[in-house]
């Protein structure tokens, strides 16, 4: 597909901002988090502790890691029919507190954005895509995020005009 972005790498340039473990802080639910997956992964833990300990990672990647394997007495009950609305919230307030990061996203236009990982696994392939293979969850997130700020800016100038 021609109008097609795929990212995965935080460090990849220009699009590797639109990642999860790219580093820029941001504050969730009264707190501040360094990546927008500390913030997402934040709500995962049953117990303190185990949220304690997965948020001294020493990076979003290993962080990410560690919360995929929590046992499932440690994940709180209904995470997975909330964790979507999660990553929404989540992702709305990285982009709204970041400016630049904002920007980026609506410079995107209209392509579909796709988070393209590599290794094959169930993760990789709920969040993304493995060779053209998954649901892309954050891709079709990050594209709803993008048709909404689009829409809140397209707003803005007609209420400026009518004024």
């Amino acid at each position: 597909m021609a109008n097609e972005i795929n990212f995965y790498r935080a460090s990849e340039k220009p699009y590797g901002a639109l990642s999860n473990l790219f580093r820029r802080e941001i504050e969730f639910e009264g707190e501040r988090f360094p990546t927008s997956e500390h913030a997402y992964q934040a709500g995962k833990p049953r117990k303190t502790a185990v949220r304690e300990w997965l948020m001294q990672a020493p990076s979003p990647a290993l962080l990410a890691m560690a919360a995929h394997g929590l046992y499932y007495w440690d994940v709180v009950p209904g995470w997975s029919t909330t964790k979507f609305d999660r990553m929404r919230r989540v992702l709305r307030a990285k982009f709204e507190q970041n400016a630049d990061l904002k920007a980026l996203l609506l410079s995107t236009g209209n392509a579909r954005l796709v988070e393209s990982a590599t290794v094959d696994n169930e993760v990789n392939r709920l969040w993304g895509e493995v060779k053209g293979v998954g649901k892309n969850m954050l891709g079709v997130m990050l594209m709803d995020l993008r048709s909404e700020l689009q829409a809140e800016e397209a707003n803005q100038r007609l209420k400026q005009a009518v004024t």
